[in-house]
């Protein structure tokens, strides 16, 4: 199974409300993220391609959520153009000996974009942007690293939001 596949899992739904198509542009930004580390896809591509042929979108036989594209395209650009600035939070919010090395892809693509969300939209509380994307944690990981996700970002958002 792949990591765009599982993670699309936690995210079907029949009518899309505000609320679900932002968790969807949240959930897709990350796969958006982890795939541009994957392949090294250039921005507009790699955009292109979630819009026409991933976000709303029949896969593998499932409907999806209509997404959020403002919000989706304001998170993964926002996340690469702040990416070093997102990794300085993430690294000195990480416990001793630990480096945005040691965590995997997911983790890396899903802190990434939830720093972001925190420096960059002041207009969404953290505590429903840290909340998102613990949900969207449980998509890739177990219960252990939903709740690193947890302290982690609420670290991250003290330091950023005060």
């Amino acid at each position: 199974m792949t990591f765009i596949a599982t993670a699309a899992t936690a995210c079907r739904v029949s009518k899309i409300p505000a609320n679900i198509a932002r968790s969807a542009a949240r959930l897709a930004a990350v796969q958006a993220l982890y795939q541009r580390e994957m392949g090294g896809d250039p921005l507009p591509k790699l955009l292109t391609e979630f819009h026409a042929h991933r976000l709303g979108q029949e896969i593998e036989g499932a409907d999806y959520a209509e997404a959020d594209g403002a919000l989706f395209n304001d998170l993964v650009t926002g996340t690469v153009a702040r990416q070093d600035e997102a990794d300085t939070l993430i690294s000195a919010a990480l416990a001793s000996g630990w480096s945005m090395d040691r965590l995997d892809r997911p983790m890396r693509a899903l802190l990434r974009a939830a720093t972001y969300e925190l420096l960059a939209r002041s207009d969404i509380a953290a505590a429903t942007i840290i909340n998102e994307y613990i949900d969207i944690s449980h998509a890739f990981h177990e219960e252990k690293e939903a709740r690193f996700v947890n302290g982690l970002l609420d670290t991250v958002a003290r330091r950023v939001r005060g």
